[in-house]
């Protein structure tokens, strides 16, 4: 089995970060969401990897480079436009050969992996395997029809008038059988080739696709939102570790302060991730706060929270949930501001009045 990995889309939800940084390799908990894929890939025992590349392709190449660090093979496969999941397929035809595959989109996060679920379609083996997951709007997302006993007769991309509540998980295991229906397939409205389309035609076929529903935690961290609670979720399941200096502050919960981050007359209320080379003085971190390399900050407040690396806060009151981009610096007047919620691209230098 294989795996193919798209990275390739353009992360419209997550501008202005994401016009100068893949949103795929945007850190949770100071690690890119991407890598967490990787490491589920390797877990479930698939070593191939094919990942699916677009405009940010050099920078996705230079932080996963041959993939070995995570134990896999990784192949980079170039698409010149995000023309849909089905026209990846497309792009990977030949490298996929006639292997069976899980396709994984980049910027999901699930946890607990996937290799209860890959593991099922071995044993089972059917022509498709989807995952799928409640969801209070499914409007935003594929939707998937079951009948009476459970069985999927119907699937449809972000519908106006859904049939059900439940959400396509963006992990989907199929055998080679799924290259006869997409060669066919015909741009949606949307200008793309749809997997749900793709899916769709293997029911219309009598192929057996057979559904999983995700009884972990699934998110698209498409959004600011999705990916301060990704975060979230990542930084409540980590033990304390402090490698870093501490002088005259209070630590409370699980921190992690890394080797060569410095704290100083500041107060951690964990969960909190602070990497190496930041400094932290005089301020207050609050819970689900995840602070990246080099960062700084000042006699400020902040929590609940993603700092890239390089930015630098100084005399605020207060920022929570928020995402800062690399090398941003937020500055502010003395007056005390009540509270700040923010999404700044990189290199972004913002000066706060009253």
């Amino acid at each position: 089995m294989k795996a193919l990995v798209l990275a390739g889309g353009s992360g419209s939800r997550l501008r202005p970060i994401t016009h100068t940084s893949a949103k795929q390799l945007v850190p949770v908990a100071n690690k890119p969401v991407l890598f967490y894929g990787l490491e589920s890939i390797a877990a479930a025992g698939i070593q191939e990897v094919g990942i699916v590349v677009g405009d940010r392709a050099a920078e996705i190449e230079a932080a996963v480079g041959d993939g070995s660090r995570f134990g896999l093979e990784v192949t980079y496969l170039v698409q010149d436009a995000p023309l849909g999941l089905a026209h990846a397929l497309l792009i990977a035809r030949d490298y996929l050969g006639e292997d069976d595959f899980v396709m994984y989109l980049g910027d999901n996060f699930i946890v607990g992996g996937i290799s209860e679920l890959v593991q099922r379609f071995r044993d089972d083996r059917p022509d498709a395997q989807i995952m799928m997951t409640q969801v209070s709007d499914p409007r935003a997302f594929g939707v998937v029809e079951l009948d009476a006993g459970g069985r999927v007769i119907g699937l449809e991309e972000k519908p106006e008038h859904p049939k059900s509540d439940l959400a396509l998980v963006g992990v989907y295991l199929f055998t080679a059988r799924v290259h006869d229906v997409v060669t066919g397939l015909k741009p949606s409205s949307r200008g793309e080739l749809e997997i749900t389309d793709a899916i769709q035609k293997l029911i219309d076929a009598d192929c057996r696709v057979s559904s999983v529903v995700v009884s972990g935690y699934w998110k698209d961290t498409g959004n600011v939102a999705d990916m301060l609670e990704v975060n979230r979720l990542v930084l409540d399941g980590m033990a304390a570790d402090c490698s870093g200096e501490v002088h005259a502050s209070e630590l409370v919960g699980r921190v992690v302060i890394e080797k060569g981050a410095v704290v100083t007359g500041s107060r951690i209320v964990g969960p909190v991730v602070i990497a190496a080379g930041s400094v932290i003085r005089d301020s207050y971190i609050g819970p689900f706060t995840s602070i990246d390399r080099n960062c700084a900050v000042i006699d400020s407040e902040v929590e609940y929270s993603i700092l890239l690396g390089g930015a630098a806060i100084s005399g605020v009151r207060r920022i929570e949930r928020s995402l800062i981009g690399r090398e941003v610096e937020v500055t502010s007047t003395p007056e005390i501001l009540r509270a700040l919620r923010l999404v700044l691209g990189d290199h972004s230098l913002v000066h706060i009045a009253s």
